[in-house]
């Protein structure tokens, strides 16, 4: 079945922009593992690419060097190389020469794959690029496309570099992952129709990425597919935890280290919660890590309501990660474990609402819309605040402040049936709005919002308490 390609409609847009332009374009992508940066390319680009070339992952620089050359022979074949490069200087000459050569009248693109494996530290390899655009490139009919799963890594050496490459990009855009939507209609274009409910259940545990929600197949329900992927011996996401890091870090043992410690702590933790639980101390290593984390799409960082940035929230917020951390990484290299009963069992539930959770908070533009605010300014934040003598504690996880004098304090619960809202529920909401105002003193409006998923029973709690209910449709919006 030829794949087809799904969402990325302003990505595709940009690109076909790229080739229609009449001046030379440097097009960077970065996004991480297997969100499909490459098929992007490839679907847009097709048969326009002149020149591909991907690097080898921990390969020293002679095999780099050897894979430019089997690239060059293989896609330029009538270009006769008499000297094989010793510097990635003089492989982009070879590529220029290459290039010029060929004659074509429309433009050319050339296509650079994973930068990070082959721009390693004394390689060169950011000389020869620096050089191939600026001597040669920005005077050709060219768009070069550059990818790499390492998003810190291309932000620090191509978009921020204070060399040859400075402010050469002329369009960078970020491929995130598939949002329920684009999960949706990916998983229906494979001949997979589930509902909803399983939709979600999928991404709870692998999130919207496109190379993984490729290993669903169809007449199996979400629990069975989880099992198979996750849970067999040969399941494709059993061992994929360390490959994703290894192949994204150097020194990636530190990166996993501070996503487990986030793990176990699902509310998130501040900057000095982080360095209590890791072995780092608080200076630059651990901001580059924290950057490094989030640019990849692994952290999220979140505001606390009124708070100083030192007190900020980190929460893990990559579904495959926190899953894996929770049900598979304490299983050995032959343990069976049987999905089917555990996804009934306590600790599932438990782990399946901050899951929840976590989608709601990449949901937020969904969220916005269906409570009517998209047209208003908004601002997302958290709130923590802990027991004294006179005033009990309180968590918000999701706090929507609008500049309409009104606050959204939104209670986020997942579901199997329509939610029963609970006195007892009612009275965790009231004393956490009760909670806000003490330590805020905010005089705006506090709304309570429901988010849900498939609905809410209509007693009087719900009634007589909830201003707005969000469901799981919502989000697919």
């Amino acid at each position: 079945m030829k794949k087809e390609l799904i969402g990325r409609k302003k990505e595709v847009k940009d690109l076909e922009a790229a080739l229609q332009s009449n001046r030379p374009e440097f097009v960077a992508i970065v996004g991480r593992r297997r969100v499909g940066k490459t098929f992007l390319i490839k679907e847009t680009y097709g048969s326009f690419i002149d020149f591909e070339l991907t690097g080898l992952q921990h390969a020293k620089k002679s095999d780099q060097l050897q894979n430019f050359i089997f690239a060059l022979k293989s896609q330029l074949p009538d270009f006769q190389i008499k000297k094989k490069p010793k510097s990635w200087l003089e492989a982009f000459f070879l590529l220029s020469n290459a290039l010029e050569e060929k004659g074509k009248q429309e433009k050319l693109v050339v296509f650079l794959d994973e930068l990070p494996w082959m721009g390693t530290k004394r390689s060169g390899f950011i000389t020869g690029l620096g050089w191939f655009w600026n001597s040669w490139a920005t005077n050709q009919n060219i768009v070069v496309v550059i990818c790499g799963s390492s998003a810190s890594w291309m932000i620090e050496k191509i978009i921020n570099d204070r060399g040859g490459l400075h402010n050469r990009v002329t369009k960078l855009f970020s491929l995130y992952p598939f949002t329920l939507r684009e999960t949706e209609s990916f998983l229906k274009s494979r001949n997979i129709h589930l509902g909803r409910y399983q939709i979600v259940q999928l991404y709870l545990s692998m999130g919207g990425i496109p190379m993984y929600l490729d290993q669903v197949k169809p007449g199996l329900s979400a629990v069975q597919n989880i099992q198979a992927i996750f849970f067999q011996k040969s399941g494709y996401l059993r061992n994929e935890f360390d490959r994703l890091f290894a192949s994204l870090f150097d020194n990636f043992e530190n990166h996993v280290e501070v996503i487990k410690a986030l793990a176990s702590k699902r509310q998130g933790m501040t900057r000095q919660e982080i360095i209590d639980n890791c072995r780092f101390q608080n200076g630059g290593m651990l901001s580059e890590i924290l950057s490094e984390l989030q640019q990849s799409g692994f952290i999220e960082i979140y505001q606390g309501y009124g708070k100083k940035t030192r007190m900020s929230i980190y929460r893990l917020i990559d579904p495959y990660s926190l899953f894996y951390l929770t049900f598979i990484q304490h299983l050995g290299v032959n343990s069976k474990t049987d999905f089917t009963k555990l996804s009934d069992l306590p600790k599932y539930k438990s782990w399946s609402g901050y899951a929840f959770e976590n989608i709601c908070l990449t949901h937020i533009d969904q969220i916005r819309k269906a409570l009517g605010i998209s047209g208003i300014y908004t601002s997302i934040s958290t709130f923590v605040a802990r027991a004294s003598e006179d005033m009990p504690g309180a968590q918000i996880d999701l706090i929507i402040d609008r500049s309409d004098q009104s606050i959204n304090i939104c209670e986020i619960k997942f579901s199997s049936s329509d939610y029963e809202v609970s006195k007892k529920d009612i009275d965790n909401i009231e004393n956490k709005k009760r909670v806000f105002r003490h330590h805020t003193q905010t005089k705006k409006h506090l709304f309570t919002s429901l988010i849900t998923t498939f609905g809410v029973v209509e007693n009087k709690q719900k009634l007589n308490h909830i201003d707005q209910v969000v469901l799981m449709d919502d989000l697919f919006e």
